[in-house]
């Protein structure tokens, strides 16, 4: 399983400066209709972390967030936009977010939500892991110091008792399982096989958690704080939520078995 799963508390930030230059950072932004959003958040992740580029993963928003993107990119030489055909899951934006930046060569992709939930000020934390060594850094609202605000309790009761679920079916010891705010090095992913993803939706993060872990790479929880949006409707549904819980319930099975088949063998 792992080697090693750490909480990161942070460096001082000039020393994150300089390590973090060494890498090309590329911050990977899926959206559908997040036109009042978008704004906000990328000018907040260009101030905070300038250094890293921008991919915005527009899955053909009817509202014009594509459009809005254009426009960013247009004045902005490290702002870049992918349209896709259509809403087509999370995963698959990020899937495809994440070959774009492969082969542009990037050494460091981000996961980041667009709605302003994930801030951009906390990504030096995450960038910190990477340059200490971590093969993915998760932004955790579940370690000491991570919280979330603003958020009803029913969907604290989800997040909790999904990673719950997660980390005791699977086997893996993260704190939080299912956070989107993630930062992998590119060999991590280089390492998984795209084609094999099994989710679309936000259980898309289980998934891609747990390939890593079965290839015992270095994982590192950072303590993050967590803002409901501010703007638009969330993506969340019982469908999303169902769908990551089957899956994780054939995961864990699969590889209690395939433990037990071992050991008989």
């Amino acid at each position: 399983m792992l080697s090693l799963v750490e909480v990161v508390l942070g460096l001082p930030f000039a020393f994150r400066t300089e390590r973090q230059q060494l890498l090309r950072v590329l911050t990977i932004i899926p959206t559908y209709n997040e036109i009042e959003s978008l704004p906000k958040t990328l000018a907040r992740l260009r101030a905070a972390v300038p250094d890293s580029d921008v991919l915005i993963a527009d899955d053909n928003s009817p509202d014009g967030t594509g459009v809005l993107a254009d426009e960013f990119a247009a004045n902005d030489s490290q702002v870049h936009v992918l349209h896709r055909a259509g809403k087509e899951g999370l995963g698959a934006a990020y899937l495809a977010g994440f070959m774009w930046g492969l082969e542009a060569g990037y050494d460091v992709l981000v996961e980041m939500d667009a709605d302003g939930s994930h801030q951009p000020e906390q990504l030096p934390l995450l960038l910190d892991g990477i340059a200490q060594g971590a093969d993915l850094v998760l932004g955790s609202r579940w370690v000491p110091g991570g919280k979330v605000v603003n958020w009803p309790l029913h969907r604290k009761l989800i997040s909790t008792c999904g990673s719950l679920y997660s980390r005791v079916l699977l086997g893996i010891p993260i704190r939080d399982v299912t956070g989107g705010y993630r930062a992998f090095k590119r060999s991590t992913l280089e390492a998984l096989d795209f084609d094999s993803v099994e989710s679309v939706g936000y259980g898309f993060q289980v998934d891609m958690l747990w390939r890593v872990c079965q290839k015992g790479l270095k994982v590192v929880e950072v303590p993050i704080t967590f803002v409901e949006r501010e703007f638009g409707a969330s993506k969340m549904s019982g469908n999303i939520v169902q769908e990551a819980m089957v899956n994780v319930t054939k995961w864990g099975l699969a590889a209690r078995w395939k433990r037990l088949a071992g050991r008989k063998g």
